[in-house]
């Protein structure tokens, strides 16, 4: 269940930002970051909706923003860095031994050898308000409203961060929405370091009705991404559309006993329905809304299985061969037969 996230270049003026799965990330001026990867774990219980991001960055920037919008009033803590691990552990690929019996490219007598093959604007006064601020371990976490999508670069730009005209209208549907905005300043542990690595997890919780995953701001990506889901819900779900993706791709979907992180973040012991979806944007461009998944028609179980090809043999010695040698011995052994009982009887004189 892996996430790569895209870097999105907003001009020479300005620092660059890079869009990603649920948000965006701005770099403090004249430097960069980019975010190798964002792995999500999303836990719905037709109430609340809890989302936990762990980011992996890289670049010279020694500070960082991120915006992400929430339809409703959101708490931010942070997450176990256990999880993902955990997550991992549970939807992990299946592997299974596949035999064949006639020799492949790899295999005697074709190259000599055995093989192991494995398949597989300034804004209005009062425009922003800022409703709950707390430090969370490397993270200066504000929770924001905002009557007008320009008033989140006000409050930006007091931070020392610069929000493009593109991301700003890009945020008009949730204003018109009321959704509200989770903003994060991101900062290395020491003065003078820069924001590289794994970061804490971040988990950010809100009610909801619906099960929803926010998209929309990474249709400013200029290269293609990748989005990647764990889905703790009481069953098997699924995005409703491919949001101008290619097909969502279940990896995982299966009833499990959750333990430790996983069973804290599920709210508990007991059996809940774990799902892993994987999608990928060639065009991210063409990401038309927000990802809202619903349960699925059925709570079909899936696990990937990855198959080793092996060629079959008996004591080390490919099975093929034995036949081969087995049937040209019998062949043989038939053709000497005959043609003994074909040879004339020899008379000898009385």
């Amino acid at each position: 269940m892996i996430v790569a996230l895209i870097a999105l270049q907003l001009g020479s003026l300005i620092a660059p930002a890079y869009a990603c799965g649920c948000g965006a990330m701005i770099p403090d001026r004249n430097h960069r970051i980019g975010v190798d990867r964002e792995t999500s774990a999303v836990r719905w219980d037709g109430r609340t909706e809890q989302i936990v991001m762990r980011f992996t960055v890289r670049g010279d920037a020694e500070r960082a923003a991120w915006i992400m919008p929430v339809p409703g009033r959101a708490d931010v803590t942070l997450g176990d860095p256990e999880l993902f691990d955990e997550l991992e552990r549970l939807t992990r690929p299946e592997h299974k031994k596949r035999y064949y019996f006639w020799p492949r490219g790899k295999d005697w007598p074709f190259d000599g050898g055995a093989s192991d093959g494995a398949g597989a604007a300034p804004p209005r006064a009062g425009a922003v308000g800022v409703v709950g601020r707390e430090r969370l371990g490397p993270f200066d976490v504000a929770r924001l409203t905002a009557t007008d999508p320009k008033a989140l670069s006000g409050w930006l730009e007091k931070n020392g961060f610069e929000l493009s005209d593109g991301l700003a209208a890009e945020l008009r549907p949730y204003v018109e929405q009321k959704w509200e905005y989770v903003a994060v300043r991101l900062a290395p542990d020491a003065d003078g370091t820069t924001l590289r690595g794994e970061l804490d997890p971040l988990r950010i919780s809100f009610a909801s009705e619906r099960l929803i995953y926010p998209m929309r701001l990474s249709r400013l990506a200029k290269t293609p991404q990748s989005l990647g889901l764990y889905v703790l819900a009481d069953h098997r779900m699924e995005p409703r559309d491919d949001i101008g993706g290619r097909a969502p791709e279940v990896t995982f979907a299966g009833a499990i006993e959750p333990e430790g992180a996983v069973a804290e973040l599920a709210g508990g012991g007991g059996q809940t329905y774990l799902t892993a979806i994987d999608q990928e944007f060639p065009f991210p461009e063409r990401i038309d809304g927000d990802h809202e998944l619903a349960a699925a028609a059925a709570d079909t179980p899936y696990r990937e299985v990855i198959h080793h090809d092996r060629l079959l043999t008996a004591g080390g010695v490919p099975v093929w061969l034995l036949t081969v040698v087995g049937v040209l011995a019998a062949v043989g052994t038939a053709v000497a037969v005959r043609a003994r009982r074909r040879r004339p009887a020899v008379r000898s004189a009385a």
